[in-house]
């Protein structure tokens, strides 16, 4: 199977749809730090700002970005929680 198409488990979801910049990744960042490193968030967000920023913020947190997927006109960014420092 193509690597895009494995099934990846996530263990919490938000659906950020509707919900504006910065708001959207200071809900992200708050699920995130609730979560175990090497957990997976699937969060959900909208086209323009939102997918622009929430990604590259998440990464500058040092969690990992598995995966981005559109899926209509919104997007789904499966990130890994980083390890603690």
């Amino acid at each position: 199977k193509p690597m895009s198409e494995l099934e990846i488990r996530v263990d919490a979801e938000l659906d950020l749809r509707g919900v504006m910049c910065p708001y959207n990744y200071v809900k992200t960042k708050l699920k995130l730090e609730e979560m175990k490193p090497g957990q997976i968030l699937s969060v959900t967000i909208d086209d323009g700002e939102p997918i622009r920023n929430v990604p590259r913020s998440a990464r500058d947190e040092g969690h990992k970005v598995l995966q981005i997927q559109k899926i209509d006109n919104v997007f789904r960014v499966i990130i890994e929680r980083s390890p603690d420092d």
